[in-house]
C-alpha cells in the first residue's frame, strides 16, 4: 500500500542521499574548476619565467659577482653538460610559484569563502594581501643580507700555494650549486615569513590562542632553531639569521593573534546582541 510507512522509509532515505550528494558534487565541480585555473596560471607563469630565465639568472648571481669582485677574484661560474638548462627550468619553476601565487591564493579563497561569515571574509582579505609581501620580505633578506655574507665567507676560504703548504685552495662555484643554495634559502625564508598569517588565521578560526603561544614560547624557540638547521645550509650564520627572524615573527604573531581574538570576541558579542534583539 502507498500509505504504508514501511514502504515510504526507503524512498525518504534515498531522497536524503540524493539531496546530500548534490551539494557534494557541486563542491567537487567547483574544486575542479579552481584547480584548473590554478594549474593554467602556474603553466603560463612557468612559460613566461622560462623565457626570462636568463635575466633572472643574471639578477640572482649579482651577490656572487660582487662578493668575488670585492675579494679581487675573477667571477666565474662553472656548469656540467645540461646543468645550465635544468638550472633555468628550476628558476622558471620558482618564478612561476611566486608569480602565480596571488592567483592560486585567490582561487583558494573563492573556494572557501562561501563557508565563511561576511566578517570572516573581510578579515581574510588583508592576510591574502600580506602573504606575498611577507614572502618578498624574506626573499629580500636572503638576497641583500644572507647571500652576500655567505659568498664573502666562501671567498675568504681561498688560500694561495705559498701560505704554508704547496697546495692552493680555490673556490670553484658551479651554477647549479649556487642557484640551488639561493633558491633553497629564498623558499625557506619566504615560507617562514608566513608564520604570522598562518597563526592569525588559526586564531580567527578559534584553533589558536595568544596564551598558548606565550606558554609554549621556549618550546617554540627550540623547535625554530631545529627547523632552521634543516632548512638552511650547514653554516651557523644562515641558521642564526633564519632562527632569529622566525622568533621575531613568532613574537609578532602573538600580537597579531591577540588582535584576532579581540575581533572574534567582538563579532561574537555583536551576534549575541542581534539574537537578543
Amino acid at each position: 500500500m502507498s500509505g504504508d510507512p514501511a514502504n515510504e522509509k526507503p524512498d525518504d532515505e534515498e531522497d536524503e542521499l540524493k539531496a546530500s550528494a548534490a551539494p557534494l558534487l557541486d563542491h567537487l565541480v567547483e574544486l575542479r574548476q579552481r584547480l584548473i585555473v590554478s594549474v593554467i596560471a602556474l603553466g603560463v607563469a612557468f612559460a613566461v619565467c622560462f623565457i626570462f630565465s636568463i635575466p633572472l639568472y643574471e639578477f640572482l648571481v649579482i651577490p656572487f659577482e660582487r662578493a668575488v669582485t670585492e675579494a679581487g677574484v675573477e667571477p666565474k661560474l662553472y656548469f656540467a653538460p645540461l646543468e645550465f638548462f635544468f638550472t633555468r627550468v628550476r628558476l622558471a619553476a620558482l618564478g612561476a610559484i611566486a608569480l602565480a601565487f596571488p592567483v592560486v591564493a585567490y582561487e583558494i579563497y573563492k573556494f572557501v569563502a562561501p563557508g565563511l561569515y561576511r566578517n570572516e571574509r573581510r578579515a581574510a582579505l588583508p592576510f591574502l594581501a600580506a602573504m606575498p609581501v611577507l614572502f618578498t620580505t624574506g626573499a629580500a633578506l636572503v638576497y641583500f643580507v644572507l647571500m652576500p655574507f655567505v659568498m664573502r665567507f666562501a671567498v675568504g676560504m681561498e688560500r694561495d700555494a705559498g701560505s704554508g703548504t704547496g697546495v692552493s685552495i680555490e673556490l670553484l662555484t658551479r651554477v647549479g650549486d649556487y642557484l640551488s643554495l639561493m633558491t633553497t634559502l629564498i623558499m625557506a625564508f619566504g615560507f617562514a615569513f608566513q608564520l604570522p598569517v598562518f597563526l592569525t588565521l588559526l586564531a580567527s578560526a578559534g584553533l589558536m590562542t595568544s596564551g598558548f603561544l606565550v606558554k609554549n614560547r621556549r618550546v617554540a624557540i627550540v623547535a625554530i632553531f631545529i627547523m632552521a638547521a634543516f632548512l638552511t645550509p650547514p653554516d651557523p650564520f644562515s641558521q642564526l639569521i633564519l632562527g632569529i627572524s622566525i622568533i621575531a615573527l613568532y613574537e609578532a604573531s602573538v600580537v597579531s593573534v591577540r588582535f584576532a581574538e579581540k575581533r572574534v570576541k567582538k563579532a561574537a558579542e555583536g551576534a549575541d546582541e542581534e539574537v537578543a534583539s
